[in-house]
């Protein structure tokens, strides 16, 4: 039995409240996690800093409502960090494919804002955005929390 398997065209991709079809989108996490030693020797870790990072590109329709965020924000600068839900589901029912990666505090930076490229066949311009996760959230993988909760800041 063939089963349909999970591809880009297979999620949906919310970035705070607005629904958006991206041409490209890309998470990327440092873990600066080590190995301990003792006299040069492995002896067990210790837990690194993280980051995480990523790129929205989007054509310009659906880069013209994040636009419309920063307009009610008074600036692109001026936008509150949002929370970014990707939803990827393939098939139903037993053997269905599904995924929800959860990112959150994504700060938006602009960084390609125009991208016209006349050498090649007509595709649409695109915008870039990058963005940096800054809560402690963090990111969560179906759920699962990519963070240790007992590497977690007190907030006290």
């Amino acid at each position: 039995m063939t089963t349909q398997r999970l591809s880009s065209q297979a999620f949906d991709i919310t970035i705070g409240d607005i629904a958006v079809n991206v041409t490209r989108l890309t998470l990327d996490i440092t873990d600066n996690t080590s190995v301990a030693k003792t006299r040069g020797i492995p002896d067990g870790y210790i837990t690194g800093d993280v980051e995480a990072k990523g790129e929205l590109e989007l054509n310009q329709k659906y880069f013209n409502l994040l636009q419309q965020a920063a307009r009610k924000a008074g600036s692109w600068q001026g936008l509150d960090p949002f929370d970014i839900t990707c939803f990827g589901q393939a098939g139903l029912g037993e053997g269905a494919e599904n995924t929800t990666i959860e990112v959150f505090g994504c700060k938006l930076v602009l960084t390609s804002l125009l991208n016209i490229d006349n050498s090649n066949s007509p595709t649409q311009s695109t915008v870039k955005v990058d963005f940096m996760v800054t809560a402690s959230d963090f990111v969560r993988i179906n759920g699962i929390p990519y963070l240790a909760q007992d590497n977690l800041p007190s907030l006290n």
